[in-house]
């Protein structure tokens, strides 16, 4: 656990993320743009700080050790009740989204993600995103897969037994498929 004590352009950070060196160059990065970052690498820390640090801003990673972050946005925005939270993942999909918006995340970014993104949406401005834009890269076949297993495990709870019987497919092959990441677009 790491805490700031620089007074910040923009306010008091926290971030959320397990990857103790995608945290390190992070935390610079939002350092280096105007934020005070506090680091949580766990979801006891992460609502210890919250509740402590009371922070403006909060960039969420989605998978914790293993551990949803979905069932961290409730706690935190408890503890944190204005600050704006945004879900950074590599385990991206529409269902965890959806999700992620309906607890209270005001933007929901995929990894990698640039800085200038990031921030934007921490500050809740839309300039150069690019979020209005259509995407230009079609689905594949393995990503509308992943799509539909992940919409399925939501519908399920999370529960992979009743997911996999729901999709009609063996335990095994379904923790398989969600152990391996969100498959990426190909272009046209």
């Amino acid at each position: 656990m790491e805490l700031s004590t620089a007074v910040p352009a923009h306010g008091s950070l926290l971030l959320v993320e397990d990857d103790e060196a995608f945290a390190r160059v992070l935390s610079r990065a939002l350092q280096q743009h105007g934020f005070s970052v506090n680091v949580a690498s766990a979801a006891d820390d992460a609502l210890a700080l919250a509740l402590r640090v009371g922070p403006a801003y909060v960039l969420l990673d989605l998978n914790l050790g293993g551990q949803s972050g979905l069932k961290l946005i409730g706690p935190i925005l408890e503890a944190a009740p204005d600050a704006r939270l945004v879900v950074l993942t590599g385990y991206a999909s529409i269902a965890t989204a959806v999700n992620a918006v309906k607890l209270g995340a005001v933007e929901y970014l995929t990894k990698p993600a640039r800085i200038g993104m990031i921030v934007a949406s921490l500050l809740g401005t839309t300039a150069s995103t690019g979020q209005d834009e259509a995407p230009e890269e079609w689905m594949t076949v393995q990503g509308l897969e992943w799509e539909y297993i992940q919409r399925a495990l939501a519908e399920n709870g999370g529960n992979i037994t009743a997911t996999a019987r729901a999709l009609k497919m063996h335990r095994r092959t379904l923790q398989r498929k969600l152990g391996k990441r969100r498959p990426q677009a190909q272009e046209p």
